[in-house]
């Protein structure tokens, strides 16, 4: 309907676009639990198929199931297996020399009849590639052309018309997240692997920082020997700037901090700063970190203990360095 002026009107009953959400969550929620009882020996294939793999993982779907085949290739590719997307109808104009005899193709069609698609799975096959099909319906010429086939058939779409694919992709997505996940595992892909191939942006810098690319060296940390003054650890705070000062014993191990916390306690509790140690007024077994740590370890450290710097030390409990919250979020890792 539209208005004199010919601006769309829309009239709805108050609620019921909450309603149609919480249906369309219900529905995919229930196409995706439904999977789990559906998956059998086909998937443990297609797993043992792909860690066999010499080659690459290729990718592929039109339409909808493309963009869904996309984002699967990329979390494969993310994980640990060699994965790339190609697009069907470019593949039969030229992108088919991509694919080599030592690759496995996952073809996505949901009624797996997509031309495009179909076209191009027995073309692959000539080339000696392996096909793992991901569709909705086991009895398609996809299905059956394939070498191991997935179902991810759903019972309704969430679209009130049956027509647009949205509990469908929703399935696919949730069975590609799950053959990535089962690869990722019996690779025994790690932290470190997955930095690797994060390098860029927050998620990069939070797997790759260490402590020792952010701390303060040298004479940049705050430090004062246990028996100087109060008035001689607080100017080596006022002078260093990190709000706290490291506490060495006399074989120069770190013994204690001293930060602005601190001093306020002392202060609310009427001491005369002139006569007093900074030992008598330190946090003794302060807590410490190793410099060969994530920095992301040394967030966690702050947080648990609802403390704003932390020292960092060898194995001998030797002092090599400090940090604070405004170094980590300088460095991004906050």
């Amino acid at each position: 309907m539209s208005d004199n002026t010919g601006t769309p009107t829309f009239r709805s009953a108050p609620g019921s676009a909450l309603a149609s959400a919480r249906r369309v969550l219900r529905i995919e929620s229930e196409a995706v639990a439904g999977l789990s009882a559906r998956l059998d020996e086909g998937f443990e294939r297609a797993v043992q198929m792909i860690l066999g793999c010499t080659g690459r993982t290729v990718v592929s779907g039109m339409g909808k199931s493309g963009h869904i085949a996309s984002k699967i290739a990329s979390t494969l590719a993310s994980t640990g297996t060699p994965a790339f997307f190609v697009h069907p109808a470019e593949a039969s104009h030229g992108d088919l020399g991509m694919i080599t005899t030592q690759d496995v193709m996952i073809a996505l069609s949901n009624s797996g009849e997509s031309a495009e698609v179909v076209a191009i799975v027995p073309l692959a096959k000539r080339r000696g590639a392996r096909i793992i099909a991901m569709t909705g319906n086991p009895r398609s010429s996809l299905a059956r052309e394939a070498d191991v086939h997935l179902d991810a058939g759903v019972t309704e779409e969430a679209c009130p018309l049956g027509l647009a694919p949205t509990a469908s992709t929703t399935a696919a997505l949730a069975l590609g997240d799950a053959l990535a996940v089962a690869l990722l595992e019996a690779r025994g892909f790690g932290t470190d692997d997955f930095a690797r191939s994060h390098p860029g942006g927050a998620l990069g810098k939070r797997l790759l920082t260490h402590v020792s690319d952010v701390m303060r060296r040298g004479d940049a940390i705050p430090v004062v020997r246990s028996d100087a003054s109060l008035s001689e650890a607080i100017l080596e705070i006022s002078r260093k700037g990190m709000g706290m000062t490291a506490v060495l014993d006399t074989q120069g191990k770190v013994t204690g901090i001293f930060t602005d916390g601190d001093l306020r306690r002392a202060l609310d509790h009427g001491v005369d700063l002139r006569q007093l140690r900074v030992d008598e007024v330190m946090s003794a077994n302060p807590r410490t970190i190793a410099a060969s740590r994530l920095a992301v370890e040394a967030v966690r450290l702050m947080e648990q203990f609802h403390i704003s710097q932390v020292l960092v030390v060898d194995e001998a409990q030797e002092l090599v360095g400090a940090l604070n919250m405004h170094d980590l979020f300088k460095a991004g890792v906050l």
